[in-house]
């Protein structure tokens, strides 16, 4: 398949995810197939949460409008025309993929595939419907889709490079048994935000956002706020107020009461909300339902501090404070150019 080709069967898929909103289906009669899997979809969205109790209809349906928005022609134009994809020697290409939040692991099966390569699939127990559907539609646009994807149910075999998405401790088995082929290992990462004291209430209600979307479990979300000395959380608190809603949910809840139980029994001092903890820690990895935070002297103290641990962080959100940060409410909004760990996965597999 030529590359505007597969670009073509990409650009459908956004159109027909479109229409999948929160509020209800909004149907496009430019879709190609929505007879055959309108209906299907939809149902597979109101089940998603009982197959993974983390896959909400409120985060699922984000994730889906989050790529039918990356999907888009000038998305793909953007994000590609940077690269000489004529230069790619097809291979097969092994994809680990992770499963913390909808659709994680598809901007690696799309990178794979708009590179000309082979895509061999091991996907997340935790994430396999969504992805595997979407498979299906795009070969319901061409089934030559179809030659260039495997489902593996077991071992990955006979690839000639692989891209692994795990914990730490995963990493260090994907870096054992991967380690003679060409290949891209993510570990755990984690986001942090840089607090003045000056921010409006917007700002902080949409670094709520980037705090509590997908309940946190992102590599992309806010798991710690740099601070200065002296700084007070009441308009933080009050800002995040609109998010107590997440404490409604029995597996949030029930981290959000361990790990504070945790915490006080371990005579930790706390800030609490009755849905989210503050503490004070130097770690970046706080758990579900908790922020770390830190006290900074200088904004080019904590620039070298931030540099220092690059290798720990996914993304850095403030208002301008440091260069390449991005603004409050963009963490879950990354564009096709937006590389995990900083790592440009399409220019790997043009290299292989």
């Amino acid at each position: 398949m030529l590359q505007n080709e597969i670009k073509k069967s990409f650009t459908d898929l956004g159109l027909f995810l479109s229409q999948f909103q929160l509020d209800g289906f909004h149907v496009n009669t430019a879709v190609k197939n929505n007879d055959l899997f309108q209906e299907e979809f939809s149902k597979l969205i109101e089940l998603s949460q009982s197959h993974n109790g983390w896959f909400t209809p409120e985060n699922v349906h984000f994730a889906i409008q989050s790529w039918a928005t990356a999907l888009k022609e000038e998305n793909l134009n953007k994000w590609l025309s940077p690269y000489k994809l004529e230069d790619c020697k097809p291979k097969t290409v092994g994809l680990v993929l992770a499963g913390n939040i909808p659709l994680v692991g598809f901007h690696d099966l799309l990178s794979v595939l708009i590179a000309g390569h082979k895509a061999l699939i091991k996907t997340s127990s935790n994430d396999q419907y969504l992805v595997k559907f979407l498979i299906k539609y795009l070969i319901s646009l061409d089934d030559r889709i179809s030659e260039r994807i495997t489902l593996a149910e077991g071992k990955l075999e006979g690839f000639d490079a692989v891209i692994a998405t795990g914990s730490n401790n995963t990493a260090r088995y994907f870096e054992y048994y991967f380690k003679n082929k060409p290949n891209i290992i993510r570990k755990n990462r984690n986001s942090v935000a840089i607090l003045t004291g000056e921010e409006t209430k917007e700002e902080l209600v949409e670094l709520g956002d980037d705090v509590f979307r997908y309940f946190g479990l992102g590599c992309r979300n806010v798991s710690k706020l740099f601070i200065p000395e002296g700084y007070n959380f009441d308009n933080f608190f009050n800002a995040i107020f609109e998010f107590q809603e997440v404490v409604k949910y029995e597996k949030y809840a029930n981290n959000y009461d361990y790990n504070k139980a945790v915490y006080l029994m371990s005579n930790f001092k706390l800030l609490d909300n009755g849905f989210l903890t503050l503490k004070e820690d130097t770690n970046f990895s706080s758990p579900i339902s908790s922020v770390f935070y830190e006290y900074y002297t200088s904004i080019e103290s904590l620039t070298n501090k931030l540099e220092k641990d690059k290798e720990k962080i996914q993304c850095i959100v403030s208002k301008n404070q440091i260069l390449d940060s991005i603004s409050f409410g963009e963490t879950q909004k990354p564009n096709l150019w937006d590389y995990a760990d900083n790592i440009d996965t399409l220019q790997f597999l043009i290299n292989l």
